[in-house]
């Protein structure tokens, strides 16, 4: 199980690296860049096993936040051409949030349960 997750977390660092370089054309690409170079960051963290549950929630709950405010007022889908730009944009931001969240939300699990299941084995053996 735990080569699965360290398989997980290489992947995701690989995809949010990729998502970083794929805002070089976007209007706000430097945010962006940093947002997703973070959390391909915190990923190959959780790979090396180097990341603490305070920093991953901390990143957690702030990927909420931040798709909570980016959430346009009408969803208008993810396809140019469907909607408003302006809606579409926000849309495809928050849910790139999100994702960011979900994901950090399994590395806490991952790291929280690990650390339970540790002191368990200890005390019982």
């Amino acid at each position: 199980m735990k080569s699965f997750f360290k398989i997980v977390g290489a992947v995701f660092a690989i995809l949010f690296a990729w998502a970083a370089y794929l805002q070089y054309n976007d209007p706000d690409a430097t945010i962006w860049y940093v947002i997703y170079g973070l959390a391909a960051f915190v990923s190959v963290l959780f790979v090396v096993n180097r990341l603490t549950f305070t920093v991953v929630a901390i990143f957690c709950f702030l990927a909420m936040i931040g798709a909570y405010k980016q959430w346009p007022v009408q969803f208008q889908g993810f396809t140019i051409g469907e909607g408003d730009i302006e809606n579409i944009e926000r849309g495809r931001e928050a849910c790139g949030l999100l994702i960011i969240a979900l994901v950090m939300l399994v590395y806490a699990l991952r790291i929280r349960f690990v650390k339970k299941v540790k002191g368990l084995s200890q005390t019982f053996f």
